[in-house]
């Protein structure tokens, strides 16, 4: 079985990351799995929104560190993970996620880019990547400041994780739904967007997101800034911190 499922519903492309051993961490094989299925469903007419989810009772746990830091060997531009979050981002139609259990590093800097965002009650959001002796990524050192101002230093300096309640109260995600019916409160909402008159449903989303161009910059920025710091002796000691603290 593939790390990563794609299903469609009335009109509603779902992605599902099923490696949930592994927490759902994310490797380059299941980015570019994502990738071909948001290409998927941009160039389908009868796809009008994309729902990302995760399986096992977990969203994902962030990037498969070892993955990663193979990946990176060959250059940030190449990484399949920055390539993912670029995509996502440029991508034109609704994407809903659907959250449940932790939703680390990358987990929660995909949130900005999505437009519905709902949560189990025990889902958790951080992105520890300054404590990893990196940069933040997906443009999050351009949205949340923009997004919530004072909250930006203990999300991302100090990569505090937060509750579901708590990133509900800041409008860091859309609503906190029951567990038992996350997912198909999410899958609803898409069928919903599938209703409407496709034309202004897209041309809304895209005045929505005026800052595209900024935000796009802002990837490639970060991009190039993480790829310099994987090399550097701090990130490879936390890095190989973190991989101890998994096999304890």
């Amino acid at each position: 079985m593939s790390d990563v499922s794609i299903s469609r519903l009335n009109g509603v492309l779902a992605i599902t990351l099923a490696r949930p051993h592994k927490k759902n961490a994310l490797t380059a094989a299941m980015y570019e799995a994502m990738i071909a299925g948001l290409d998927e469903a941009e160039s389908d007419e009868t796809i009008a929104a994309v729902l990302i989810k995760g399986s096992g009772g977990v969203f994902t746990a962030g990037n498969d560190i070892a993955d990663f830091l193979a990946a990176a060997e060959g250059g940030a531009a190449d990484m399949a993970a920055f390539r993912f979050i670029r995509r996502i981002a440029s991508f034109g139609k609704p994407i809903i996620a659907a959250i449940e259990g932790p939703a680390i590093g990358i987990g929660s800097s995909m949130c900005p880019h999505c437009d519905f965002l709902y949560a189990a009650p025990g889902a958790q959001f951080a992105m520890p990547f300054v404590k990893l002796g990196i940069l933040p990524e997906g443009a999050s050192s351009l949205l949340i400041p923009q997004k919530f101002g004072a909250r930006a230093g203990e999300m991302l300096l100090l990569g505090e994780a937060f509750s579901a309640e708590a990133a509900a109260a800041m409008g860091f995600i859309t609503a906190v739904v029951p567990a038992e019916s996350l997912y198909a409160h999410a899958q609803e909402k898409g069928e919903a967007l599938a209703r409407l008159p496709r034309k202004s449903l897209l041309a809304a989303r895209a005045l929505m997101r005026a800052d595209q161009a900024d935000v796009l910059a802002r990837i490639d920025e970060e991009g190039r800034q993480i790829q310099a710091m994987l090399a550097s002796p701090e990130a490879i000691a936390a890095f190989k911190a973190f991989m101890a603290r998994g096999k304890g």
